[in-house]
C-alpha cells in the first residue's frame, strides 16, 4: 500500500456476522456457568476462599461494571453452602460486673428459643413472686417474726422500767424517746416538786437517773442487732417462700438447656438475684442502676437483666453466613452500644449492644466496598484490629483511638473468624500496598478482573450467552442475532479495540434496557428486540450527551473557534483532542501553530510557559525537541528558537497525543511547506520520529468528521492516525459509509516522515549513501533552513560556501541512516 492510500472502509469497523453466531434469538441460549473471561480472577477467589490460614483475605479489583460482585457472590455462596453454620451470639447481664456483659455462644437456632424462654420467665416472675410473698402462710410467718421481735423489745424495756421502780424512778415514753423520771405516789414529779426537794435529795436522784439512763442506752444499743436478726429471719422466710416458686418456673428451662452449662449457670444467677433483690424490696420499685429504668411502661422493664440480647441469630442460616455491608462505618462494622437519656445523663445496658457486620459474617464471609470503607473514619483501623487480634471488641471509636469518651459498657469480645473480601479499583489497591504495611499482611490474595477478552468467534458466541443472561435477569424480551451482533460491536467500541470485547456488563445492561424501551415505544407487543431498537437506543444516547460537542461545533461553524478544513498553510495543523464529561468522551479538532526563527535551540511550549500544559504534554514537546536536535543538528548547533501553541485553548492541556501534530507544524514552519488543512492528525512521537499509539482514536476521528460533514464533505478531508491505532478503529456507521463513498479518508502513519508526506504532498527525503538529501524534499528543506539559521547565528569564514560547509554536507540523521 502506498503511503497516501487510505484505509479500506472494512478496516474502519469490524462487523460481527449474525449468521455465524448460530442462533436466531437469545431465547435459544443456555446460561453461562461461569464469568466470561474471568478464569484467572475466579481461580484467585476460589483459592482465597478455601485457604484457612490467617492473612489470606481477598482484594477483588477491576473496573466498575465488570460483574465483580455477581461472580464473587456466586463463588462465595457455592462454598458457603457447604460450610458449617456458626453458633448464635448473645450477650448476658453480668451480675458480678454489670459494666462487662458476658458473651454466650449457642448452637445455631437456640438463641432465639432462649430469648423467648427468658422473656417469658421475666413476665412470669412478678406475679409468681407476688403470689408467693402474699400467701397466707408466708404472711403469717412474717407477722409472727415481726410480733416476736416487737415483743422482745417491749419486754426488755418493761423489765428495765420495773427494776428502776425500786429506786423510786419511772421509765416514761416521751415524744423525744424514753427517759427516767423521779416518782411520787406512783406519778412523775413535777418540776416544782423536784425543785422543792433538799439539795442532797436532788443530787441523789440525778445520780440515779444518770445510772439508769446508761443502762437504757446499753439496752437500746442491742436493738439494731436484734433488727438484723429479724431481717435475716425475714430473708430466710422469703427464700423459703421463693425457692419453690423459682424452681417451678425454671424447671422446664433447666431440662431444655441441660446440655448448655453456661445457660444453667445463668439461670442459677437469675434465681439468686431474684431472691437477693426481693429481700431488698427492689423488685417492686427499681432504682439501683440506670439500665433498669428504660421502658418503664413495660411490665417487665425492671427485669431486663434476666433476658438475653440475641446479637446474631443463625436459626435460618444454612451453611456459612455471607454478609455484605454497604455502609461500612465503624459502628456498622464493629458493632455499637446505644444509649438513652436518663436522670444522670446518657445511660445504657447490655440489651442495647448492637451487632456489626463482623458479627453477622462471623464464621463465614464478609464483602465490603473498599472505597466506602476508607471513606469512613476509624473503620479501616477497626477492621484491621479485629482481623489481627482475632477478636471483635465493641467499643466507641473515641475509646478505640484512645482519646476519651463517655463511660459505657465493656462487653466481652467475640471471636473474629471470617474471610473478608474487599472490592475496589486498581488505583486504590496500589495506594494501600504502597502506604499501609498491614494491608499486605492481611490481604494476601488479589483477584484482578479482566476488562475485556479477545474477539474470537467462540468468545462472540459466549458473549451472546452473557447477553442472554443479562436480558433474562432484567426481564427483557429476547434479542435476535443481528441485535446481539450490534451489541458486540458496541462492546468492542467500548473496549477501544476492534479485536476485543469489553466485559463491562453495566454498559451492556444499560444498552439492552434502553433498546427494550425503544422497541416498546415502536410497538406495543414486543416479542423480540431487533437491531433497529439497538440503533435507536445508541442514537438517543448520543443525543442526550451531545450538548458539549454540539456547542463546540457551533462555535467552529460560526467562526468563534478557528479551524480550517480546506486550503493549505505552513506552520499550522489540525490536532485532535478528547474531552471526557460525565464518563463520556467527545473528540474535536484544535489548531496547533508553530513559528521558527534564529535562536539558541529552544522550542518554547507556550502551554507550559502559561502553566496550561500538563506534565505529559510538556514531555511530548521535549521529545520532539530532542528529535529535531538528533536528526538535523547532529554535527552543528541547533540555532533556532521555535514556539508551539494550542490556539484558543483556555484550559489545561494534557497528554502527548498532539505531539505528532506539533512536530509536523514545526517542520512545516521550518521548511515553509504548507500543510493541507483538510486533514487532521493525531499521534505521539518518540525521539526517533516513530509514531506511537494514542487513546480515543474513534472519538477524535468522529469529531473531525462531524465538522467536515457540517461544512460539506469534499472527498479531500480525512484524518491521519498512528498505524498502531488501526486495530482500535470501531467508527460510527456514518463515518464508514462516507469512507466507502470516497468522501472521507483515514490514513495510518508509522513515522513523522510518512505523516509529512501525506500532509504536504512532498516526499520526505531519505539521505543517499553519501548522506545527501534529495533536493526539494521535506527533510532537505528543513535541513537547509536550520543550516541557514546556524550560519546566521555563527557567520561563515571568508570564501566559505554555506552549502558546502561540513555540517550540511554530512547532514544525515540517525533515525533514517542508522549512523
Amino acid at each position: 500500500m502506498s503511503l497516501s492510500c487510505p484505509l479500506s472502509p472494512d478496516a474502519l469497523r469490524r462487523r460481527s456476522d449474525p449468521d455465524a453466531l448460530g442462533f436466531a434469538s437469545t431465547a435459544e441460549l443456555s446460561p453461562l456457568p461461569f464469568a466470561l473471561g474471568q478464569e484467572r480472577a475466579e481461580e484467585a477467589i476460589a483459592f482465597g476462599l478455601a485457604i484457612a490460614h490467617p492473612g489470606y483475605h481477598i482484594f477483588v479489583m477491576g473496573e466498575p461494571g465488570e460483574s465483580r460482585h455477581t461472580t464473587l457472590f456466586r463463588l462465595v455462596r457455592e462454598l458457603a453452602a457447604k460450610g458449617r453454620t456458626p453458633p448464635d451470639l448473645c450477650y448476658l447481664h453480668n451480675f458480678a460486673e454489670p459494666r462487662a456483659p458476658r458473651l454466650l455462644r449457642l448452637p445455631a437456632g437456640r438463641g432465639a428459643r432462649l430469648k423467648a424462654d427468658l422473656r417469658q420467665l421475666t413476665l412470669d416472675l412478678r406475679p409468681a413472686i407476688e403470689a408467693a410473698l402474699n400467701a397466707d402462710s408466708h404472711v403469717d410467718r412474717v407477722k409472727a417474726l415481726r410480733e416476736k421481735h416487737k415483743k422482745r423489745e417491749e419486754e426488755a424495756i418493761a423489765v428495765l422500767g420495773k427494776a428502776s421502780e425500786a429506786e423510786a424512778l419511772g421509765l416514761i415514753n416521751t415524744p423525744e424517746g424514753f427517759v427516767f423520771m423521779p416518782m411520787q405516789d406512783g406519778q412523775p414529779m413535777s418540776p416544782e416538786e423536784f425543785e422543792a426537794l433538799p439539795a442532797e435529795a436532788r443530787q441523789r436522784i440525778e445520780t440515779q437517773v444518770e445510772a439508769w439512763s446508761e443502762k437504757l442506752a446499753e439496752l437500746l444499743s442491742e436493738f439494731p442487732g436484734w433488727r438484723q436478726e429479724l431481717n435475716r429471719a425475714l430473708a430466710h422466710a422469703e427464700r423459703h417462700a421463693l425457692r419453690p416458686v423459682l424452681a417451678h418456673l425454671t424447671r422446664d428451662l433447666r431440662r431444655h438447656y441441660a446440655d448448655l452449662a453456661e445457660v444453667i449457670r445463668f439461670i442459677d444467677a437469675i434465681c439468686d438475684d431474684v431472691i437477693q433483690r426481693a429481700a431488698k424490696g427492689l423488685l417492686e420499685e427499681e432504682d439501683e442502676t440506670d439500665e433498669d429504668q428504660e421502658n418503664a411502661e413495660d411490665d417487665a422493664a425492671h427485669l431486663l437483666r434476666y433476658q438475653v440480647n440475641l446479637l446474631v441469630d443463625h436459626g435460618e442460616t444454612r451453611g456459612a453466613p455471607v454478609a455484605r455491608e454497604d455502609n461500612p462505618g465503624f459502628g456498622n462494622l464493629i458493632g455499637r452500644i446505644e444509649h438513652f437519656p436518663s436522670a444522670h445523663g446518657q445511660a445504657t445496658h447490655f440489651n442495647m449492644i448492637r451487632p456489626g457486620a463482623l458479627h453477622r459474617a462471623n464464621g463465614g464471609y464478609l464483602v465490603l466496598d473498599a472505597a466506602r470503607l476508607f471513606g469512613q473514619p476509624f473503620a479501616w483501623d477497626g477492621l484491621k484490629r479485629a482481623l489481627k487480634s482475632g477478636q471483635i471488641a465493641i467499643e466507641p471509636p473515641a475509646e478505640a483511638q484512645g482519646w476519651g469518651g463517655q463511660v459505657t459498657l465493656s462487653p466481652a469480645p467475640a471471636p473474629c473468624q471470617l474471610k473478608v473480601i474487599l472490592v475496589g479499583e486498581r488505583e486504590l489497591f496500589a495506594l494501600l500496598t504502597e502506604n499501609d504495611p498491614d494491608f499486605g499482611e492481611l490481604f494476601k490474595v488479589v483477584a484482578d478482573f479482566a476488562d475485556d477478552l479477545p474477539r474470537t468467534l467462540e468468545n462472540e458466541r459466549r458473549f451472546a450467552r452473557l447477553a442472554a443472561d443479562i436480558g433474562r435477569h432484567a426481564g427483557l424480551p429476547p434479542f435476535d442475532a443481528p441485535a446481539v451482533a450490534l451489541l458486540m460491536e458496541e462492546a468492542a467500541r467500548h473496549a477501544e479495540h476492534a479485536g476485543r470485547l469489553s466485559l463491562s456488563t453495566r454498559h451492556m445492561n444499560d444498552l439492552m434496557r434502553e433498546s427494550s424501551f425503544y422497541a416498546h415505544q415502536a410497538a406495543e407487543d414486543v416479542h423480540i428486540i431487533g437491531a433497529k431498537a439497538v440503533r435507536a437506543a445508541l442514537a438517543a444516547r448520543g443525543r442526550r450527551v451531545s450538548r458539549y460537542p454540539r456547542a463546540v461545533l457551533e462555535d467552529i461553524l460560526e467562526g468563534g473557534i478557528l479551524i480550517s478544513t480546506e486550503g493549505e498553510r505552513a506552520g499550522q495543523a489540525n490536532a485532535l483532542v478528547v474531552v471526557e464529561l460525565a464518563g463520556v468522551c467527545h473528540g474535536h479538532p484544535a489548531r496547533v501553530t508553530a513559528t521558527a526563527r534564529v535562536g539558541d535551540g529552544d522550542v518554547v511550549d507556550i502551554e507550559r510557559e502559561t502553566e496550561l500544559g500538563g506534565a505529559i504534554h510538556s514531555k511530548g514537546v521535549l521529545i520532539l525537541t530532542a528529535f529535531l536536535a538528533a536528526r538535523y543538528a547532529r554535527h552543528q548547533p541547533l540555532s533556532l528558537s521555535a514556539s508551539l501553541v494550542f490556539e484558543q485553548s483556555y484550559g489545561q492541556v494534557e497528554g502527548d497525543s498532539a505531539s505528532l501534530a506539533e512536530l509536523c507544524a514545526l517542520l512545516s514552519a521550518l521548511a515553509q511547506v504548507p500543510i493541507r488543512q483538510s486533514l487532521a492528525i493525531t499521534g505521539s512521537v518518540n525521539q526517533f520520529g516513530e509514531v506511537q499509539v494514542i487513546g480515543g482514536v474513534n472519538e477524535k476521528i468522529e469529531g473531525f468528521f462531524d465538522l467536515c460533514a457540517a461544512r460539506g464533505l469534499t472527498g479531500e478531508q480525512g484524518v491521519l492516525i498512528p498505524a498502531a491505532s488501526q486495530p482500535h478503529l470501531m467508527l460510527r456507521p456514518d463515518v464508514v459509509d462516507a469512507a466507502r463513498a470516497g468522501r472521507f479518508h483515514i490514513y495510518t502513519v508509522a513515522t513523522v516522515d510518512e505523516a509529512m508526506q501525506i500532509l504536504t504532498g512532498l516526499p520526505a527525503g531519505t539521505p543517499d549513501t553519501r548522506g545527501m538529501l534529495p533536493r526539494d524534499s521535506i527533510n532537505e528543506k528543513v535541513a537547509k533552513a536550520l543550516a541557514e539559521m546556524t550560519a546566521a547565528q555563527h557567520p561563515r569564514r571568508e570564501g566559505e560556501s554555506l552549502l558546502l560547509r561540513k555540517p550540511l554536507r554530512h547532514n544525515r540523521f540517525n533515525a533514517l541512516s542508522g549512523s
